[in-house]
This record gives structure tokens, sequence and C-alpha cells, in this order.
């Protein structure tokens, strides 16, 4: 039975790292301090992921199952945390009944934006999750086709930074990207792949000219725009 809903907006977070926690809620609690944040974590879904070389028919399962379970606790939208599960939630937003958010989805529309502003200039990605890479890839090929667009794009996997980051080492993961941000040149943008990135923006705009862009801010105002509110 579903949980009834109160007055304010409630949105239900599904993660699958648990460094992915803090950046969003704390994007909730500078752009919209109003909604309430709700987080269930499964942090086995990243390592059984890998073992399973990709999003089998059991990955997608649970992706669904956990987003059943946000929306009949309350929740007026869903929003997924971890990019590497983009093609499982594609198939679960149709069967949520509320609206649910892929976490790049809003960001990458930025980035389009943006390079279509600067006559179609590349498109950088940094991502600190390698197995996110491909279907990242995806996403920007999908949309750029959706949009009737030329897509060039640059992608970089920053190894050791996710490490790191687990291992409470926070200021070497904000440089190892922000290292490899430097290196990104001649971009219209630069996208962070990652929810948990977005905690090293401030030192990869102290190197990068680009814009930089994070999932958890356009995630944020894409479902404030979805909600009205």
């Amino acid at each position: 039975m579903a949980i009834e809903k109160l007055a304010t907006h409630r949105i239900g977070l599904i993660h699958a790292v648990a460094v992915a926690v803090a950046p969003v809620n704390n994007a909730f609690a500078t752009m919209w301090p109003e909604a309430m944040v709700t987080n269930l974590l499964d942090d086995s879904l990243s390592s059984d992921l890998t073992a399973a070389g990709g999003q089998n028919a059991a990955i997608q399962d649970r992706i669904l199952n956990l987003g059943n379970y946000v929306r009949d606790s309350g929740a007026d939208a869903v929003l997924y945390t971890c990019s590497a599960f983009g093609m499982a939630i594609d198939l679960a937003k149709p069967k949520l009944r509320v609206p649910a958010l892929k976490p790049d989805e809003a960001m990458i529309d930025q980035a389009f934006d943006i390079s279509r502003d600067s006559n179609g200039g590349t498109i950088g990605v940094l991502a600190t999750f390698e197995p996110a890479l491909p279907g990242t890839q995806q996403q920007f090929e999908e949309r750029a086709a959706q949009r009737g667009i030329p897509l060039h794009i640059v992608m970089h996997h920053v190894p050791d930074a996710m490490e790191a980051l687990r291992q409470g080492d926070g200021e070497r993961h904000d440089a190892l990207i922000a290292a490899a941000a430097r290196e990104m040149t001649g971009c219209a943008c630069l996208v962070l792949a990652q929810f948990s990135m977005a905690r090293a923006r401030r030192q990869v705009e102290a190197v990068q000219r680009a814009p930089v862009l994070t999932s958890p801010e356009a995630a944020v105002a894409k479902l404030r725009q979805l909600l009205g509110a």
C-alpha cells in the first residue's frame, strides 16, 4: 500500500555507491531546500554490475524494484544517481508512474546547449567509475540523435580517484580529477560524469576555462521543472 504523500514534494534518491549521497543532498539543500529528500542505498549494485559484465535481467529487475519501493514510500519523483545503469533505468521509467530521471540526462542536455552555442564544440567527459563510460557514451549518442545534432565528444577515465574517495581521501580524489581536467583542452564544456565528482567542481574550474557541468545540480533543476516547484 502506498504511503499518503505530504504537502511538500518528496524526492526518492536511489544510490549504488555511498559517495554519491552527499553531493546530491548538498545540491538539494542549496537549490531546493523545501523538498523532502529520501535516500535508498544498495551498495552491492556496482560490484554486481562489474561481476555480471553488464546490465543483465537481474540488474534490470533490481533497478525497477528499487524505483517501485521509493514510489510506494510516497515519492513524487525518482532520481537514480549512478550513471552506470542507464539502460536499466530507461526500462524502469515507464513502469514507475511518477517522473524519474537518469543521473546524467539533464546535464547532457545542458552540455548540448552549450555545444550548440559554441557552434558544435567538443564536449569533454571525465568519469571516475570506468564501467559507466559505455553507458554515458550511449546516452550522449541517443540524445544527439533525438535532437538531430552532430556529436563531438571526448571521454576520459580518471583512474584511482573513485577508490581514493571510498578510502576517505577526498583531497586526492579532487586533485586527480583536476589534473585530468587540465589536459582536456579545447572543449566547449567539461562534464563530470559521476555524482560523486561534484565535490571537485571548484578545483576543476580553477584549471579549466570551459564551463564545468555536474549531474546533481542539473538533475535538481530538472526535477523542480518537472514537478512545477
